[in-house]
C-alpha cells in the first residue's frame, strides 16, 4: 500500500520542506544510491577556463589561455601565474613581466600569435628573479615562438620547460669600455691607441650578443736604419716592427695574412696599452772605423693584455774595411729584423721571440745578391716587413727594397703596417731600387740626401742612410712608432 501522508501531513511530490525534516534525522542508510546530475544545479566544475562535467574524467591544463594583447609600444603587461598569453608584435615590440614574488610551480605560457617576434621582439621581464639562473631578461626574436615558464627556486629562478621555435632566451649583452681614439663600423667599435693609455672594460657581452672577446692589432716601433760609417756604400734597413692581429668577432672584416684565428677574451678590468716607439737612425760620418754606433737602434715592443710584439732590428752600417780584418754590422734582430750592414753577410732574424703566426721576417743577407761575391762585398741590405725579407742591392752602389708589410681592414679601410726600411746607396741608383716596404717602411738615401724615416704609427723600419762616392755618409732614419687597434661588437 502506497505511503499516502507522513503524520498529519499528505504526501505529495516536492510536498516535503526542509523545516518538515529533524536536524540528523535522516542517516547514512537513507542515502543509499546515487543523486542524477540533472537534479543538481550546476552538472560540471570549470578549471583554467576548462569545463569539466560532473563524473567524467578529463586532463586539467596547466594554464588558462587570455585574450590576446595586440602590443602597441606603450606599456607593457604583467604577468598571472596559471595564464597563458596570445602575444601579437605586428605593430611594436612588447614586454611581458613576471610575477614579482613566485612559488615553486608557478607556470607562464607564450605564443607569438601572429609570427612576429622576429621583427618586433618579446622582451621577459624578470622582475628580480632569476630566468635560466642568469639575472637577465630574456629577449624572444624568433618567429612563431612558443614557450612555458614554470617557477622553481631562487637560484635558478625561472625555467623554460617547453621552448619551441627558440634560438636563444637571453637579452643580448654587449662589452662596453674606453680609451683610445673610438671610432664605430656598424655594430662594432674601434679603439685606436697611437700612444700609451689603457682599455677599461666596464661590462662584458654574452653569447648571444658581443661575447667577451675582442679583436686585436698590435704593432711594435720600427727599427731604425744603419748610418753611413765612412766612404763608399750606404747603412742598411731598418727592420719592421713586429705585427700581431687576432680575428674571432663576426662578421669578420677582411684581415691580414699572418691573423690568428682567435682574440682575446677580456674581463671587466683595467687593461694598460704600449706603443712602442721607432728606434733611432744610426749615425752618419765618422773616422772611427772600430765603432758600431752607426748601428741603427731597435724598434720598441708594443703590448696589450697578452700579446706583445717586438720591435724591429736596427739595420747594420756600411764599413768598407774587411780587407784589412774589419768587416761590416750585421743587422739586428726583431720583430723583423734589419738588413746586413756591408760585407756583414748576415741580416738580422726576424719573429725574434718566436711566435705563431710569425711577426716578421729577417732582413736582407749579402749573400742574397745576385752579384755577390763581389770585390769586398760592396752590398747595402733592407730591412724586414711582416710579409716578405728584405732585399738586397743586384749592383754595386745600389740600394735594396725593404720587405713588404701586410694588410688589414680592422679599422674598416685597408691599411698596411710594418714595412722594412730601403738600404742607402750612392750615385744613380733608381728611387725603386732603395725603397721602403708597403707598410711605413723609410727610403733608403741616396748620394748623401736623406733617408726618409718609417711612416708613424706603421712600425715602418727606417731606411738606411747614404755616401757620395767621394765623401763621408749620411745617418740612417728612424724607425716607424707602432699602434695597437681593439675592435669588439658594440651593439
Amino acid at each position: 500500500m502506497a505511503i499516502s501522508k507522513i503524520g498529519s501531513k499528505a504526501l505529495v511530490d516536492c510536498s516535503v520542506a526542509a523545516t518538515d525534516i529533524a536536524d540528523g534525522s535522516i542517516t547514512a542508510a537513507k542515502l543509499a544510491g546515487s543523486i542524477a546530475n540533472a537534479k543538481l544545479a550546476n552538472s560540471s566544475i570549470t578549471v583554467n577556463g576548462t569545463s569539466v562535467s560532473l563524473g567524467a574524467s578529463g586532463t586539467i591544463p596547466a594554464v588558462s589561455w587570455q585574450s590576446v594583447i595586440t602590443a602597441d609600444g606603450s606599456t607593457g603587461t604583467t604577468a598571472v601565474a596559471g595564464n597563458g598569453y596570445f602575444i601579437d608584435t605586428t605593430s611594436a615590440a612588447h614586454t611581458l613581466t613576471l610575477p614579482s614574488s613566485p612559488s615553486a610551480g608557478d607556470t607562464i605560457a607564450i605564443k607569438d600569435y601572429a609570427g612576429t617576434f622576429g621583427t618586433n621582439n618579446l622582451t621577459i621581464g624578470r622582475n628580480g628573479n632569476n630566468i635560466q639562473g642568469v639575472a637577465n631578461d630574456s629577449l624572444i626574436s624568433t618567429n612563431r615562438a612558443s614557450l612555458t615558464l614554470v617557477y622553481s627556486d631562487a637560484t635558478k629562478g625561472w625555467l623554460y620547460t617547453v621552448e619551441s621555435n627558440v634560438a636563444d632566451l637571453q637579452l643580448p649583452l654587449f662589452i662596453t669600455a674606453t680609451g683610445g681614439t673610438v671610432s664605430t663600423s656598424g655594430d662594432f667599435k674601434i679603439h685606436s691607441f697611437t700612444g700609451d693609455g689603457c682599455f677599461v672594460v666596464s661590462s662584458l657581452g654574452n653569447p648571444i650578443g658581443g661575447g667577451e672577446t675582442v679583436d686585436y692589432l698590435v704593432v711594435a716601433g720600427g727599427g731604425g736604419g744603419g748610418g753611413k760609417r765612412t766612404t763608399s756604400f750606404g747603412g742598411s734597413g731598418g727592420g719592421a716592427g713586429g705585427f700581431r692581429e687576432g680575428r674571432q668577432c663576426a662578421p669578420a672584416y677582411t684581415a691580414s695574412p699572418l691573423v690568428a684565428n682567435s682574440g682575446i677574451t677580456v674581463t671587466s678590468t683595467t687593461y694598460p696599452v704600449t706603443v712602442g716607439a721607432g728606434g733611432a737612425g744610426g749615425d752618419g760620418p765618422s773616422s772611427n772605423y772600430l765603432g758600431i754606433s752607426g748601428l741603427g737602434s731597435p724598434g720598441s715592443n708594443s703590448i696589450f693584455s697578452t700579446i706583445t710584439s717586438a720591435g724591429g732590428g736596427g739595420g747594420g752600417h756600411g764599413i768598407n774595411l774587411a780587407p784589412i780584418g774589419f768587416p761590416g754590422v750585421s743587422g739586428v734582430p726583431g720583430g723583423s729584423g734589419g738588413g746586413a750592414g756591408m760585407c756583414a753577410i748576415n741580416g738580422g732574424s726576424g719573429n725574434t721571440p718566436p711566435v705563431s703566426p710569425p711577426q716578421g721576417n729577417r732582413g736582407g743577407n749579402i749573400n742574397d745578391s745576385p752579384a755577390y761575391p763581389a770585390p769586398e762585398n760592396r752590398f747595402t741590405a733592407a730591412g724586414g716587413g711582416a710579409g716578405a725579407i728584405g732585399g738586397v742591392a743586384s749592383t754595386t752602389g745600389y740600394g735594396a727594397p725593404g720587405g713588404a708589410g701586410v694588410t688589414t681592414s680592422i679599422t674598416t679601410s685597408p691599411v698596411a703596417y710594418s714595412g722594412g726600411g730601403g738600404s742607402g746607396a750612392w750615385g744613380s741608383s733608381p728611387a725603386p731600387t732603395r725603397a721602403g716596404g708597403t707598410g711605413g717602411g723609410g727610403n733608403g738615401g741616396c748620394n748623401g740626401g736623406a733617408a726618409g724615416s718609417g711612416s708613424a704609427n706603421t712600425g715602418g723600419g727606417g731606411g738606411g742612410g747614404s755616401p757620395t762616392q767621394a765623401t763621408l755618409g749620411s745617418a740612417g732614419a728612424a724607425g716607424g712608432k707602432g699602434i695597437v687597434i681593439i675592435r669588439y661588437k658594440y651593439q
